[in-house]
């Protein structure tokens, strides 16, 4: 049952406490209980969001049933916001700061092979293709988590002190009309420049992600650097064309490129400082030549750098820069390296992690662990160099699956259901429970 304003602050008297103390708890309480109540709803907008996938900046449908969801519970609502983006304001009865809570809701160009009934038939355009789209990120999950958020603390308006603002975003994995060019901002960091931090100001953010890495239920935390910095990293080696059998009459990219790939391994095991923290550069595509017997005059590659830090991404990317220019040239071939840093790294505020662990406790049952770094990159980081931030991860595996579960982007990645009430429950009561501890 849930308890009236007044109700509270007769409690708080009686027991002669503070609103912070009792109030805070007894208002947490609430928004924990009503949680069980939404799960199935959670469950089915899960499943059919899962059936109807949508690539980055074409999540129209997605997009169109959480603006409708929130409009029905009351609040002030913005669509096409960063393309495709949908915000809403829920004002709570009385003054305080601003929550910002976020869900992402893009899939990604794979072809689903979990064999589920309600498993994707959907197909869109990607970077010039038709291609097969799945939720192998669980960021269906996400869109059905927050969305029950939103119902559980729309309830309990009146109680709010302050306000909460739900940021449902387009294209956390890139783009899918166009190349990413380092010119052109997408996801987060086009809704940050879009000033969705703004208007009311947001004083701080929450989000999560659904992992098949933990077991069901589980949440990982870590103050300071927790997902890694990602540039994308293209290469092209210009040789000079010649008969396969003659290349002393030519320059070959290829070779080249064997000596660069080999070099670039130096960067990481012999260039860069790995005792703060670790990085990677890795390439992922070569391409070059046509026929067996011909030296083609041109090598293209690309590939991922991740790294933790502003300061470690620009010493690697110089390092890659240099090692690659350099050892083009002592083959008499020339390089030119384009690095498009278009992931910072993802930071949580440490004394906020520190501070709202005892929620995650709390939610979770007890069922919490210290992450590791990821060197996987998630634009939440962007939203968290702007305001105070703390980014988690939700297990989504069952215990009797942990070792055997498919890894997120996998075409057979799978979340489980009762997963979701925990997330639910975490991001409610992190947003009640820093509302309603701050002065």
């Amino acid at each position: 049952m849930k308890k009236s304003i007044l109700g509270c602050v007769l409690l708080c008297a009686a027991a002669g406490l503070p609103w912070s103390t009792l109030c805070a708890s007894t208002l947490t309480d609430n928004v924990l209980s009503n949680a069980g109540t939404l799960e199935d709803k959670a469950i089915a907008w899960r499943h059919d969001i899962h059936q109807h996938p949508e690539l980055g900046n074409q999540e129209y449908r997605t997009a169109a049933l959480v603006a409708e969801h929130l409009r029905a519970l009351g609040m002030r609502v913005e669509t096409n916001v960063g393309t495709t983006g949908v915000v809403a304001l829920l004002e709570g009865g009385k003054p305080g700061p601003v929550v910002a809570l976020r869900a992402d809701m893009d899939a990604l160009p794979v072809q689903e092979q979990t064999g589920l009934p309600y498993a994707s038939g959907i197909s869109q355009a990607y970077q010039g293709e038709h291609m097969p789209v799945m939720h192998a990120c669980g960021h269906d999950a996400h869109v059905a988590i927050l969305m029950a958020v939103a119902e559980n603390l729309a309830g309990y308006r009146e109680q709010l002190p302050g306000s909460v603002k739900f940021i449902f975003q387009p294209a956390e994995e890139g783009p899918s009309d166009y190349v990413y060019d380092g010119e052109r901002f997408f996801g987060a960091r086009l809704m940050v420049e879009q000033g969705v931090l703004e208007n009311p100001g947001v004083d701080v953010i929450f989000g999560l992600h659904v992992t098949s890495s933990a077991p069901t239920g589980v949440i990982g935390y870590r103050g300071g650097p927790i997902m890694a910095a990602s540039g994308d990293l293209h290469i092209r080696v210009q040789g000079r064309q010649t008969h396969g059998a003659q290349p002393w009459n030519g320059v070959d990219p290829i070779v080249a490129s064997a000596q660069i790939i080999n070099g670039l391994q130096t960067v990481v095991s012999r260039q860069t400082n790995l005792m703060p923290a670790p990085a990677v550069v890795t390439i992922g595509t070569i391409k070059g030549g046509n026929r067996h017997n011909i030296i083609p005059d041109l090598v293209e590659m690309s590939g991922t750098i991740r790294t933790y830090g502003d300061e470690v991404q620009q010493q690697v990317n110089n390092q890659i820069r240099q090692t690659v220019e350099h050892t083009a040239r002592a083959t008499g071939a020339e390089a030119e390296v384009t690095i498009v840093d278009n992931y910072a790294t993802t930071v949580n505020e440490p004394a906020l992690t520190e501070r709202m662990l005892p929620t995650l406790k709390r939610a979770s049952g007890g069922r919490v662990f210290p992450s590791p770094l990821v060197t996987g990159s998630e634009d939440f980081s962007y939203f968290a160099q702007q305001v105070p931030g703390l980014f988690f991860f939700l297990g989504v595996t069952p215990m009797e699956n942990m070792g055997r579960a498919a890894p997120n982007h996998s075409p057979e990645f799978l979340v489980d259901d009762q997963a979701l009430i925990t997330g639910i429950k975490a991001l409610s009561a992190l947003t009640t429970d820093y509302l309603t501890a701050s002065p």
